[in-house]
């Protein structure tokens, strides 16, 4: 598979600027002018979400076209949410999850790997390469919005031993798993789709809490981490972590070792989206060593990212080669998930009697 080019010229920057991105659509099909788009911009990925889902079959085709637009050797990586509880894009004939809070309460981790897998086989057999999950954020803040029951428990050990789970299983089944939101959204009283939430605590105490189930799931293999867009002014006073080099490159790179690709939540989020101008962003994320940027639905932003992207290779050799360890790290995905899958399964796997059954048992035995 190709690692996009590791030269400098034109062809190059705009190339590894498109494979930073991951892109959303509007609808259940491209438009006309989001094909161009796509074809323009021969983005990393792709994104899914409930606007864009009608049936199971319809899925797998809308999966299946977006592969065409890209060269075989560059497949995209068609990513998706699929938590369970309230953040679950496709329904039945899927299965349907409980909260993973309910999960975390049965308490057994081999349950909860056991989800992770039927996760992974239907999540594949529909045509995705990658779930944004677990969610490895600590519900230690009642007041939170936005994580509640997304989070498999409000105590750290307990909560990083099933993310940890989750993602084994998931990536078992050749699923890639992502771990969010680092370094940790559960402790915010303010959604970040609306706002710039602040976690006002001291670095020990974030280093007890929050880092806890990130320390948990990298151990565990996790291919890919999501930032949030939350500031913590223990560590950096003035850049939420998705921009903050203290937060992702010094705790998750340098110190947590993790060596695999980190998203952005989504640009499009208030939280950062017109708090910043977009060249901050950008920027301040690469330096950070954030790799791919979620633009999730609005195409002017994502036309105007790329062309930024494609700006900072030209106007800064520095971030030229930061742009080229995100095609490493990038390239390096693709081979471990990629290059030589397990066979996807059939349609048939959706909504199993034995997935059904995990589901069902959650809800039984997990349900506060």
């Amino acid at each position: 598979m190709n690692v996009v080019g590791l030269t400098t010229s034109s062809a190059d920057r705009k190339r590894r600027a498109g494979q930073r991105l991951v892109l959303g659509i509007a609808g259940a099909s491209p438009t006309d002018e989001e094909r161009a788009w796509i074809r323009a911009c021969q983005p990393g990925g792709f994104v899914l979400f409930a606007r864009n889902v009608e049936d199971a079959r319809q899925v797998v085709e809308l999966n299946r076209e977006l592969a065409l637009f890209l060269p075989k050797d560059l497949p995209p990586i068609r990513c998706v949410d699929q938590e369970g509880g309230r953040v679950q894009r496709v329904k039945a004939p899927a299965t349907v999850w409980p909260p993973m809070r309910w999960v975390g309460n049965v308490d057994e981790e081999r349950f909860t790997a056991s989800i992770g897998r039927a996760l992974g086989r239907e999540l594949r057999a529909l045509g995705f390469d990658l779930n944004f999950a677990p969610v490895a954020d600590v519900d230690s803040n009642p007041k939170n919005p936005v994580i509640g029951d997304r989070a498999f428990a409000a105590e750290a050990a307990a909560a990083g031993r099933h993310a940890a789970a989750l993602l084994r299983g998931m990536q078992a089944e050749g699923l890639i798993a992502c771990a969010k939101h680092f370094p940790g959204h559960g402790d915010t009283a303010t959604d970040s789709h609306l706002d710039l939430p602040i976690v006002e605590k001291d670095p020990p105490d974030l280093d007890q809490l929050e880092l806890v189930p990130f320390r948990a799931c990298i151990q565990a293999g996790v291919a890919t981490v999501m930032t949030a867009h939350v500031v913590y002014p223990g560590w950096d006073e003035d850049r939420p972590a998705t921009m903050s080099s203290r937060i992702i490159d010094g705790i998750l790179r340098k110190r947590l070792h993790f060596g695999g690709v980190v998203f952005s939540d989504d640009m499009e989020m208030k939280a950062v989206r017109g708090r910043y101008p977009l060249e901050q962003q950008l920027t301040e994320a690469s330096i950070a060593t954030v790799d791919s940027f979620l633009m999730c639905k609005d195409l002017s932003l994502q036309v105007e990212a790329f062309e930024e992207l494609i700006r900072l290779q030209e106007d800064d050799k520095g971030q030229a080669d930061l742009a080229i360890d995100a095609a490493k790290r990038w390239h390096g995905l693709r081979e471990r998930f990629l290059k030589d899958p397990p066979p996807r399964p059939g349609l048939d796997i959706l909504g199993t009697h034995t997935h059904s059954d995990l589901a069902l048992r959650a809800r039984a035995q997990g349900q506060a």
